[in-house]
């Protein structure tokens, strides 16, 4: 177990160092000078000294090892620098609105899974009756519709009509934590309503399969209650694939939620990611790639953990 849980760590810490790399090297590959393009962004044609000023600024006059060196260690310090367009910190913005992001994708997970499980092992121990065609149907449909389309519906129906929640905003949820909520929910449901379907099917799936297995029909034929046998044996060996696909979803939301956070205007980071690519704010771009993808990362690692606990037999 500890061997694994090492071997495992080791290969997520050099993940991590490959990426740190990739993202250092991007800016070193596009075509162009980063400064002369930030620059130019503006409209004007900037003079050779202006340009120079800002290399120096950006520390792009050093020798390549050295920059390199300098970004890996203030990855490791945390520290990414100041941003190019208002000289803000970068870390204190990225402390500020990952949290956001965060508190977004926990809460639409934890409305994800608390439908999509329950439904998925009722659909498959249920084949073809109304409950599994209906989950199948609501699935289908909400994997067709894209989020950001979703979310305008939920605001033209519960904000615009009823009139019950906010069409969007944000609250500090220390000073207005009721506002804070009702800001929450409309975004909040539209990410679960978007991953709904996969967490559903697969979890249809998982229980099918396990149902299958000859162990379960030996245990029904020897008169063990289905609704034990269910519980303690199916839902257990059903569960690892569905948390390796709901760890998938986690990851990919930390970088997909950007159209909501826009629909809805939410704070967080993937907007900020989308507003440094527009302003070409490369430091703050290579900090937020570097930050999510370590997230993504370390998600994955807890969810090997994870199943490692759930089955001893992934760590052979």
């Amino acid at each position: 177990m500890a061997r694994s849980v090492i071997s495992r760590l080791a290969s997520a810490l050099t993940m991590l160092f490959v990426v740190a790399t990739l993202v250092f090297a991007i800016q070193v590959v596009i075509p162009g000078d980063p400064a002369e393009l930030l620059l130019s962004s503006a409209g004007s044609t900037p003079t050779r000294e202006n340009i120079e000023a800002l290399r120096v600024e950006m520390g792009l006059d050093r020798p390549l090892a050295q920059q390199y060196a300098e970004f890996l260690w203030g990855a490791v310090r945390l520290d990414f620098g100041s941003s190019l367009i208002d000289n803000s910190s970068i870390g204190q913005t990225i402390a500020a609105r990952l949290p956001r992001t965060l508190e977004l994708i926990a809460v639409a997970m934890t409305i994800a899974v608390a439908v999509a499980v329950p439904f998925g092992t009722q659909a498959a121990l249920r084949v073809g009756g109304r409950l599994d065609t209906a989950g199948s149907g609501v699935s289908a449909i909400f994997a067709a519709v894209p989020v950001f389309v979703i979310g305008t519906l939920l605001i033209l129906l519960f904000a615009q009509t009823l009139k019950l929640t906010p069409a969007g905003g944000y609250a500090d949820f220390v000073t207005a934590p009721m506002q804070h909520l009702t800001n929450l929910i409309l975004p909040a449901v539209t990410v679960a309503m978007s991953i709904f379907p996969i967490i559903f099917r697969m979890t249809r799936s998982s229980v099918l399969d396990s149902l299958s297995n000859e162990w379960v029909r030996t245990a029904l034929a020897k008169g063990l209650p289905r609704r034990a046998v269910v519980r303690r044996h199916v839902l257990r060996n059903a569960l690892g694939p569905v948390v390796t696909v709901i760890g998938l979803q986690l990851g990919i939301l930390l970088g997909s939620t950007v159209l909501v956070e826009f629909v809805f205007n939410w704070p967080g980071l993937s907007g900020y990611l989308v507003t440094a690519v527009e302003q070409r704010d490369y430091p703050t771009v290579r900090a937020i790639i570097l930050v999510v993808a370590a997230l993504f990362i370390f998600i994955n690692l807890l969810i090997e953990l994870l199943q490692m606990k759930l089955d001893p037999r992934v760590q052979l």
